[in-house]
């Protein structure tokens, strides 16, 4: 009898988590959170709570192919510290889903809420498959078993997940579908960055990107750059950084250089921001609008004279072998991890301030607050309602942070990092541990 052809075991099979390099975005958290929480004097066994993941759940993900076969995918879901409330963070569908960058990434969460005033806790999961290799018929039934399967730990007072790299507002609404049949009622604020007819909230597309405004401007002030005109240097052209260079260029700025994993355009003068992401929801390509720009790479693009450096796409942007070479006034932080821990210290060393992600790209973590808070009550808010809260919300976190590393005279990621801690910390001692 023939032997069965077994499907390849990269795509569906979480691998054994690697050595880890000390530049590694789960490195990089930690390294910054272990300097805080000893800056803070947190006693050991309190430390201890707050480092570890309060609970990693993995399952398996069996789905019946198109062609009628099975596949099983690995999934899990790490839940890192319910302190301050029910837990909350992505779904991501990916086949290079790794368990050390969730734990990295359920531990910026944990931080991301305590910094911002949202009462949530830090989450992150998803399925080890590639969304581009599937069917929507596929992937619906993967999310479908990858929910049913996290039945008893996920829900609105426990834990509420989010779109992230891989999944959609289609793939929340089949999360929040199956979650309901099971509930026998409507269960809408088990997810957030749902379709709006399901009870999503306006906003919610260039949520991050309207927060980094705000902290742009608030940077600008600091460090008196020009809140009009100024060049800005933003790495990516997606959600986060079209959507951040249409505002600041709508806003007076100068948006010299933008980016996708191809190279980037570049013009001193500034880019026709417009034009650029007309063409790119167009022709799906940023590089097949040239004009009078100039093509150069994304190791070039992060090397320019700028006011402000925006990277906002893959972590490690700015590592230790091109840190020396950064010629931005300021750098801000739109994506997870994108300035390596040794960079940062190279940086810091140069006098150039870095907006920390937990604090910059924050935006998106507020607004699906804001959309779980609306379910809840039933009510959905105005846009208008929503900028204003954002603007506040944000604005209150910076202001933290500068009275943090005013008091504590460190940087601006430490100061940020500090707050946290302290937050999650203050919180954790109140509650307890009960056994």
């Amino acid at each position: 009898m023939a032997q069965p052809i077994l499907p390849p075991l990269e795509e569906g099979l979480m691998p054994t988590t690697p050595v880890l390099d000390d530049e590694s975005p789960f490195a990089s958290m930690m390294a910054t959170f272990d300097d805080a929480a000893r800056r803070l004097g947190i006693n050991m066994g309190e430390y201890q709570i707050l480092r570890k993941p309060e609970r990693e759940i993995t399952v398996a993900v069996p789905v019946r192919l198109d062609d009628g076969s099975i596949r099983v995918f690995d999934a899990c879901r790490v839940q890192h510290n319910a302190g301050l409330g029910p837990f909350t963070g992505p779904m991501r569908v990916s086949p290079d889903l790794r368990l050390d960058e969730l734990r990295a990434l359920a531990a910026w969460m944990t931080l991301k809420c305590a910094l911002l005033g949202v009462p949530l806790g830090g989450a992150a999961g998803g399925i080890r498959m590639n969304p581009e290799k599937h069917s929507r018929s596929e992937l619906e039934r993967a999310v479908r078993r990858y929910t049913a399967s996290l039945l008893d730990v996920i829900g609105p007072e426990r834990d509420v997940l989010s779109p992230d790299i891989g999944s959609d507002e289609q793939m929340m609404a089949w999360v929040m579908d199956t979650v309901s049949e099971h509930e026998r009622h409507t269960v809408s604020a088990v997810v957030t960055g749902k379709p709006l007819s399901l009870g999503g909230s306006a906003g919610s597309r260039d949520a991050v990107a309207q927060g980094l405004r705000v902290i742009f401007k608030l940077a600008c002030d600091r460090y008196e750059l020009p809140r009009v005109g100024a060049k800005v240097v933003i790495q990516g052209s997606g959600e986060v950084g079209g959507n951040l260079a249409r505002l600041l260029y709508d806003g007076g700025q100068k948006v010299i250089a933008i980016s996708d994993i191809h190279g980037a355009l570049y013009n001193e003068d500034g880019l026709d921001i417009p034009a650029i992401l007309a063409n790119l929801e167009q022709r799906g390509s940023l590089l097949s609008y040239r004009g009078a720009n100039a093509l150069i790479s994304n190791k070039e693009m992060l090397e320019l004279d700028c006011d402000a450096l925006i990277p906002c796409a893959v972590p490690n942007a700015i590592h230790s072998g091109n840190s020396l070479r950064v010629r931005a006034k300021v750098i801000i932080e739109g994506a997870h991890g994108p300035v390596s821990h040794k960079a940062d210290g190279v940086l810091a060393e140069r006098d150039i301030p870095v907006v920390p992600d937990i604090l910059a790209n924050a935006g998106g973590v507020v607004l699906s607050y804001f959309e779980w808070v609306q379910n809840r009550q039933g009510m959905p808010w105005l846009d208008v309602v929503i900028q204003k809260r954002l603007r506040r919300f944000m604005t209150e976190a910076w202001d933290a942070v500068i009275a943090s590393q005013e008091a504590h005279d460190v940087t601006l990621r430490m100061a940020a990092n500090m707050e946290a801690v302290r937050r999650v910390d203050n919180a954790d001692s109140f509650r307890g541990i009960y056994a």
